[in-house]
């Protein structure tokens, strides 16, 4: 077994995968570029923290039904740690859709879309805090990595990383380098400089988010929307419960859309959500921060391993440092953490005396259980964007694509029948793949029977002539 691991990135997978390595036995120290919260468990220690190296630290953040279980499961008391510092049990992906005709009352098999809320920099304390208490595991902030250490080369066999040094000249050794650094990690090009340079998959285009946070007098969540991510005309409208009574909302455009980029005015931005009657409500809190916008969020997935052989050793790469997905959805935290569950896994069956198959089977759990999800997102992206470039101008997109007009046609019919919304909702929360919730016998010819007639989009909201002229105040 693998003696001493190194992990790069103290951010939810990083500090999960740590935890986990440990439980079996393992000496870990976790690397961060970022200085830490104050010291302390309470609010103080982490309200005000700021992570330079993670722009999307104060965006609206989720933590799915599929990640909750994970971690209930695995690491209990960082479940304890993340309610004791304010997260809040919440009922997550279809919080609203019990007071709707065809989809209420609740069913006993619905408590499995549970969840906690939280905004990420309590979820970032909680579990540091929880580390930090975890025997075998050190936490090193303000530590910038500036390359990687290799063994002796050997001409029948890729590099082998040996540990990392340091931008102060330390030399960290290591039997095994976990690169969780998250989506702007720099070891890429530092396996570049060895000769390893992964092999990369990316959708050159993307979005970009205007959120606003906001929170209530005596600490209650208002009414959610019955589902928190919906797609309008050329924008889709995001709310995202937190810790403590508060929440965030996300209007999401394409991040071409030159015209809306006065969404980043507070003014603009409250005028254009008052026209979404799902989230409206949701505007009338009391303002927590300003409208926070970013973009260059575009899905990238990496690969160590080509054609069946591994281009390093020593080192893999989990989470974002592994591939990128639309924020919008929710999911990279949960799929970090399957990440680091399967190294855990995969370091049980390989142990250290075989870093080629430690690589390969990581590689081929990737390949079975996150690639497919990566894929159907990258295709997501570029179907929806494609949509709004049509908008823009003024027309609407038509395709041959099936797998896409089926998603148009699930979505529109799953206010009318539950079967359809609740499989949405195990896919949507990760606690099911599409073959497994949606592939049922007649389901996909109901939903393009229910979606006949309908509009494109199931929940009220503006054209963009509408929402233009809300923005720009004419």
């Amino acid at each position: 077994m693998t003696k001493h691991v190194l992990v790069l990135g103290a951010g939810p997978t990083g500090l999960v995968a740590a935890m986990l390595l440990a439980a079996e036995g393992l000496r870990v120290t976790v690397l961060d570029r970022d200085p830490g919260p104050p010291d302390g468990d309470g609010e103080a220690a982490w309200r005000d923290w700021r992570r330079p190296g993670v722009g999307q630290f104060r965006h609206s953040h989720c933590v799915l039904p599929g990640g909750t279980s994970l971690l209930a499961a695995e690491l209990p008391g960082a479940v304890d740690r993340i309610l004791a510092l304010g997260g809040r049990p919440h009922h997550n992906m279809i919080a609203g859709a019990w007071d709707r005709a065809a989809t209420g009352p609740r069913q006993p098999g619905d408590a499995r879309f549970e969840t906690i809320a939280m905004r990420r920099p309590l979820l970032d304390a909680a579990l540091l805090a929880q580390a930090r208490q975890t025997p075998g595991v050190t936490v090193r902030h303000g530590v910038q990595v500036a390359g990687l250490l290799t063994g002796k080369a050997r001409s029948a066999a890729p590099p082998h990383v040996t540990g990392v040094l340091t931008q102060d000249g330390e030399r960290w050794a290591a039997d095994l380098v976990v690169d969780a650094g998250g989506r702007n990690s720099p070891v890429a090009g530092m396996l570049a400089g060895i000769g390893a340079e992964p092999e990369e998959y990316r959708v050159g285009t993307g979005f970009r988010y205007y959120t606003r946070y906001f929170r209530s007098p005596d600490g209650a969540l208002p009414r959610q929307a019955p589902w928190p991510l919906c797609h309008h005309d050329s924008v889709s409208v995001l709310s995202v419960p937190g810790d403590r009574g508060t929440w965030g909302v996300s209007l999401v455009t394409s991040g071409r859309d030159q015209e809306l980029r006065a969404l980043a005015d507070a003014d603009a931005w409250h005028r254009a959500l008052s026209l979404y009657p799902w989230f409206a409500h949701l505007g009338e809190g009391e303002p927590v921060t300003g409208v926070t916008a970013i973009g260059g969020t575009d899905s990238r997935r990496r690969r160590l391993v080509v054609d069946g052989r591994p281009l390093v050793t020593g080192i893999v790469q989990i989470g974002d440092a592994w591939g990128t997905v639309d924020p919008q959805f929710g999911t990279g935290i949960t799929m970090g953490w399957r990440h680091a569950a399967a190294l855990r896994d995969v370091l049980r069956l390989a142990g250290s005396a075989d870093p080629l198959r430690q690589s390969l089977l990581l590689d081929t759990f990737a390949e079975e259980n996150l690639t497919p999800v990566w894929e159907g997102f990258a295709a997501w992206d570029r179907n929806r964007l494609a949509e709004i470039d049509a908008e823009i101008q003024g027309g609407v997109r038509t395709t041959d694509d099936a797998d896409w007009n089926l998603q148009i046609a699930l979505g529109s019919a799953r206010w009318k029948d539950p079967e359809i919304l609740r499989g949405l909702a195990d896919v949507g929360c990760l606690l099911a793949g599409p073959q497994e919730a949606l592939v049922k016998p007649g389901l996909a010819e109901r939903a393009v029977e229910l979606a006949a007639g309908e509009p494109r989009y199931a929940e009220p909201g503006p054209s963009r002539g509408e929402l233009l002229t809300a923005v720009h105040g004419t």
